[in-house]
């Protein structure tokens, strides 16, 4: 692995590894702020003995790495709302008046559009700090990129996930730099107005004015929502169903503008700026007007900060080209990528910073042992090996991860790649010619027709591969462990495909026992039983966890949970191969415990030894009468009572010093 000798590899490894403890290991910032500048001082103190060495020694090595892992640490902690000192948590009471300039519009939900926006002010005193902000859908009107509001509310926590192995929104908030919420109606609202200009507030108001020129073209509804995704990032007119339908493809990608777009964005313009070479100076030229072009590209999409990091990542790759550090491919993808998390770690934790490294690190290292084992001099049989060896090189890179994340296997994937990789060249390059003609109002109809009904065939063909379900392998258990090992092993087994020696064959052989190893010890970690009381609203659901069995106990049995929330996030956590749906009994036994549900009808067996009573639907029952006569140790509330029920409950359990569980406030109660 020759570029593990460039400098910068090494020092993007430390920077990584500080901002991974300073994220798992909450200590003190003054400890590593005064470590950081006893480190520097020894690494001048060094650099002054050595600067006439050729050799450095090793310890100029040690303080040089341990100042980048520190630098790590400190640039994350920096970031954290206890460090910043006009921070709005510390201004804030029970009520207060916010001024709030939207910073970015996110995707809405059921109920509410949802911004980011920062806190320029609370009450009287300046502050600062990002807030989710939730505006509930029947106000008069939508919230642009810097518009300012005066509003009255209150300070909320970003609610964690109430039932196990859910998706954690407060959690991936916190990587955005978002510790709180506020919730508003319109007339929570006291004063609107415009805010200063920013460039993203630009952006999104170039990026809407080519929205609305695009609407009065030929295209129809559905070929411009998809439009609107490819190459403005916009992706919220796109329908439910066609969404499902390119994520069981496999070219979910294609709709999230990213490295892909920006990459094969920037191989156009190097095809259509390779005759500036043959200028005076024409290099310089070429490379300086293709980061331009990128950057516009960048800005037409509004400024996303996907978008924003793969241009960032592709105008080192033009300054490398400039400077002919071509082979140094890798060594550039690092300086990139070391740059990027100096000015945000947070990105550090954002799934498409982590995919698009790893795939263009893949597509780096893998796709030059393709090329020595086949490369075709045919032109057309060329392109075709291109593809193929770039989507397979891409595929290893980022398949553990992807099944970390979305525990989904598309089977067709190649066969999807393989043909919407070249149309997407023509899309994306056809796409900016489009936008570019519609904003000078001299879009031709035939034109845009004929565009539409491309992107109407890559509409029907990812249809019809989503719909050969037979090939699409889902429900995929893959926990952390099994991805650095999956890692580990394919980093092994391609060293050793490179060059076959004594270490590499026993480094490959220590990789494959671990990943079996990890497989065993995944599975005997999820061998034991348990039992799950969830919360959800309008059913009582309760789960019984035998080994890899599991049986939900549902009120209500005409729904089917296996697929739906909340049942399907914890199965696939829990490696659940048998499943099976049964009606709630009234009462059960789990280790020793006798367990009574009492539903709506208030009804249960007098003077009976009960351990654990289950409040569900409502029931009308004189609870302090039913403590007395069952003595339970334990009171749950699940999710679908009456809010003023649960009240009275908790107070009669206060009183007679019962401890008591609501899922809706507790989360779901679960027994091991």
């Amino acid at each position: 692995m020759k570029f593990i000798n460039f400098s910068v590899v090494k020092f993007a490894f430390f920077l990584t590894v500080g901002i991974l403890v300073a994220h798992f290991f909450k200590l003190s910032s003054e400890v590593y702020l005064y470590s950081f500048l006893c480190c520097f001082l020894c690494l001048s103190i060094a650099w002054f003995l050595a600067r006439k060495q050729l050799f450095q020694t090793s310890l100029f090595g040690i303080v040089t790495y341990g100042c980048f892992f520190l630098l790590g640490i400190i640039s994350y902690q920096v970031r954290l709302p206890n460090f910043q000192k006009s921070y709005y948590i510390s201004a804030t009471s029970e009520n207060d008046f916010f001024q709030l300039k939207i910073k970015e519009v996110l995707k809405p939900d059921t109920y509410n559009f949802k911004y980011l926006a920062n806190i320029n002010a609370v009450n009287t005193k300046n502050t600062q700090g990002l807030i989710l902000l939730n505006y509930k859908k029947d106000s008069v009107y939508e919230l642009t990129i810097d518009d300012v509001i005066l509003v009255s509310s209150k300070l909320q926590e970003i609610n964690t996930p109430l039932n196990p192995h859910q998706f954690d929104y407060s959690k991936y908030m916190k990587t955005l730099g978002v510790h709180n919420q506020i919730r508003i109606t319109n007339r929570d609202i006291l004063t609107k107005t415009k805010g200063k200009s920013t460039l993203r507030g630009n952006a999104e108001k170039a990026r809407n004015h080519i929205i609305s020129k695009l609407k009065k073209s030929p295209l129809t509804p559905n070929e411009l929502s998809i439009i609107q995704a490819l190459i403005l990032g916009q992706r919220k007119d796109i329908s439910k169903e066609m969404y499902k339908d390119y994520a069981a493809a496999g070219a979910i990608h294609i709709l999230a503008v990213s490295g892909l777009h920006v990459g094969i964005v920037y191989f156009i313009l190097l095809f259509l700026t390779s005759p500036l070479k043959l200028l005076w100076k024409g290099k310089i030229i070429q490379s300086v007007l293709i980061v331009i072009s990128l950057w516009g590209f960048a800005f037409i999409t509004g400024l996303s900060p996907s978008v924003v990091r793969a241009v960032t990542m592709f105008s080192f790759f033009a300054f490398a080209k400039l400077i002919n550090r071509d082979t140094n491919s890798v060594n550039t993808l690092f300086l990139s990528y070391f740059v990027l998390l100096l000015i945000n770690p947070m990105w550090l934790f954002h799934v498409g910073f982590q995919l698009s490294y790893l795939a263009v690190f893949f597509i780096l290292w893998i796709l030059p042992i393709f090329n020595k084992i086949y490369y075709p001099t045919n032109y057309f049989l060329k392109k075709a090996w291109g593809i193929f060896t770039v989507t397979i090189a891409a595929q290893i890179g980022i398949i553990p991860l992807s099944l970390f994340y979305f525990h989904q296997f598309p089977g067709l994937f190649f066969l999807t790649n393989i043909v919407v990789l070249p149309f997407l060249g023509i899309l994306l390059g056809g796409g900016i010619l489009i936008i570019t003609l519609a904003v000078l109002n001299i879009l031709p109809n035939w034109l845009a027709t004929s565009y539409n009904y491309l992107i109407k065939l890559l509409n029907d063909f990812i249809n019809w591969i989503a719909h050969q379900e037979s090939f699409l392998i889902q429900d995929i258990h893959f926990s952390l462990e099994k991805v650095l090992t999956s890692y580990l092993l394919i980093i092994a087994l391609i060293l050793f495909w490179k060059k076959i020696n004594f270490q590499r064959t026993a480094f490959s052989l220590l990789s494959i026992t671990l990943f079996i190893g990890v497989f065993i010890w995944d599975d005997f970690k999820y061998s034991g039983n348990e039992l799950a009381v969830f919360h959800k609203s309008r059913q009582a659901l309760i789960a019984y966890k035998n080994a890899n069995e599991l049986t939900l106990f549902q009120s209500d049995s005409t729904f089917k949970y296996k697929n739906n929330y909340p049942i399907k996030g914890f199965r696939v956590a829990q490696n659940i191969t048998t499943y099976s749906e049964e009606k709630l009994p009234q009462v059960f036994r789990y280790n020793q415990k006798t367990i009574l549900i009492l539903d709506s009808l208030g009804v249960y067996p007098k003077h009976s030894k009960i351990d654990i009573v289950l409040l569900s639907l409502s029931p009308k029952v004189n609870l302090e009468r039913m403590i007395d006569s069952l003595q339970p140790k334990l009171v749950i509330v699940d999710g679908n009572n009456y809010t003023s029920y649960v009240k009275r409950w908790q107070k009669t359990c206060d009183i007679k010093k019962l401890p008591f569980h609501f899922t809706g406030k507790d989360g779901a109660y679960v027994f091991n």
